[in-house]
């Protein structure tokens, strides 16, 4: 399995792509956190902003699906797109996943 992360503006965008993501079945899973303080660079000058970070879990096998479902309907220019594998998961939830 694999976990993947993006952030958006509000609470609604995260839920619409969150629905998009576990409809489609590319994401087992997706979870919305509360909002994130996130600085980074952008056009030369140190920007904060306030985002809401989604994490959605998924199958090996969907990545390429789930990456460009995310992109397509992403709201920014330039989204977050993050994976990592993961290397310990309960076989209850695993099997949960696959089915």
């Amino acid at each position: 399995m694999k976990i993947a992360w993006t952030t958006t503006e509000t609470t609604e965008q995260a839920k619409l792509l969150s629905k998009l993501a576990v409809q489609s079945g590319w994401a087992v899973c997706a979870q919305i956190s509360s909002p994130i303080t996130s600085l980074y660079l952008w056009e030369e000058k140190l920007t904060e902003s306030q985002e809401i970070r989604i994490s959605l879990k998924l199958l090996d096998s969907n990545l390429s699906e789930l990456r460009q479902l995310v992109l397509d309907n992403h709201p920014y220019d330039i989204p977050q797109w993050v994976v990592a594998d993961l290397s310990d998961v309960s076989e209850g939830y695993l099997n949960w996943a696959k089915s």
